[in-house]
């Protein structure tokens, strides 16, 4: 199983950027899909999750400004950051929650990390 994430990049306040994961590979089930961001000398942590009825959840720092969506045909899901802030500068990291078989537990995988910076 891999997520392969993309998009990010370097965007001014006020800005937008989208970010896209898309997971691959055989799996059993594929549950809550989210994202997550790491900024320097801090600890990882929750931006959103999409589980795979659709229901949302947010950090507070991002509520109204960033929305998370995905696409179960396609394996992947989608943050679209709208109204982006020097704060919200870090190393974005794609997660799932997947049962690999029929066999398993759900298991957390991680795709790589996708940088995004605001800056002026």
């Amino acid at each position: 199983v891999q997520l392969q994430a993309s998009g990010g990049g370097l965007v001014q306040p006020g800005g937008s950027l989208s970010l896209s994961c898309a997971a691959s590979g055989s799996f059993f089930s594929l549950n809550a899909m989210g994202w997550y961001r790491q900024a320097p000398g801090k600890q990882r942590e929750l931006v959103a999750t999409v589980t795979s009825g659709g229901r949302t959840n947010y950090a507070d720092s991002v509520k109204g400004r960033f929305t998370i969506s995905r696409d179960n045909a396609k394996n992947t899901v989608y943050l679209q950051m709208n109204s982006l802030k020097f704060e919200d500068t870090a190393v974005y990291y794609c997660n799932a929650l997947l049962i690999p078989t029929a066999w398993d537990t759900v298991r957390r995988y991680w795709g790589q990390g996708t940088q995004v910076t605001v800056s002026s």
